[in-house]
């Protein structure tokens, strides 16, 4: 099929993210402005110093547009279009954001954070959560702070960090997320970082958790059982779980190579009820 197609030369000024200007009509529906406003923002130590706000909302803006590392904030920034449907007089480097950032201090991001997700999710005309935790191995290459050898399936041998994350799946948005060394076991912390998670999320009620077999362990079903939520975490495959699971007769077939069934378990090791 022949195509006609028209090809012209134009000194206006173009963009690959015009679809931008639609983010930009979202942050100001949303009222993330106002909100970021109120909190107590790290401020700048020169008069020359880039606007906080506008040094996260154009990290942002970057991350959209591709941008997976500081270096890359130097293609937007060069972008007219974009400084000006953000209405920024000039946009920063990438070390501007490097040494804004630098000023969050561990203290400072739980006392920011928290109210801008707690924020976040007051907008959410929805309770009764499903809350997903899960932790992750993030490679680093280079010296990166706190980054350190553990357990690292695709790198082996890798500095790596090892975060936990908290995910609302009703609305598929990240509750909590704590940065961990390589080397932290995947329970290190966590009981702190499921309270943390449920102090973010203030006022909904979270009605199901779940987890994988990381988290498979006494001390955590009693931390969730105390404050009456119900969950679904994958267990251990210790043998006498096998055993006890090999032992079942009663099954029903959901679809083929997929069966389920019931029954109860009391490790050994436990105090009984």
């Amino acid at each position: 099929m022949a195509m006609n197609l028209k090809l012209v030369f134009t000194d206006k000024e173009i963009t690959p993210w015009s679809g931008m200007i639609f983010m930009k009509k979202l942050l100001n529906q949303t009222g993330i402005f106002t909100e970021l406003i109120k909190r107590d923002l790290p401020e700048q130590g020169s008069n020359r110093g880039y606007d906080p706000i506008q040094l996260i909302t154009s990290f942002m803006v970057s991350i959209w547009c591709g941008a997976n590392r500081f270096e890359h904030l130097e293609v937007s920034r060069f972008d007219d279009v974009l400084r000006r449907i953000f209405g920024y007089k000039k946009m920063a480097g990438h070390k501007a954001y490097q040494r804004y950032f630098k000023q969050f201090t561990i203290a400072t991001n739980q006392q920011v954070f928290t109210k801008v997700i707690q924020w976040f999710f007051e907008q959410i005309r929805l309770d009764n959560y499903t809350l997903f935790v899960d932790s992750t191995v993030l490679t680093r290459y280079g010296d990166q702070q706190g980054a350190k050898k553990g357990y690292n399936p695709q790198k082996p041998g890798r500095n790596s960090h090892h975060p936990l994350l908290a995910f609302v799946d009703e609305c598929k948005m990240v509750a909590n997320f704590w940065r961990r060394s390589g080397d932290a076991y995947t329970t290190n912390n966590f009981l702190s970082f499921l309270q943390d998670t449920i102090n973010r999320l203030k006022g909904k009620k979270v009605s199901l958790l779940r987890a994988d077999s990381g988290f498979y362990g006494k001390e955590i079903f009693d931390f969730i059982e105390q404050r009456d939520i119900n969950y679904i975490i994958v267990a251990r495959h210790y043998a006498t779980i096998q055993r006890k699971v090999a032992s079942l007769k009663s099954w029903f077939v959901l679809e083929d190579g997929l069966e389920v069934t019931a029954t109860t378990y009391q490790s050994d090791t436990w105090d009984a009820p």
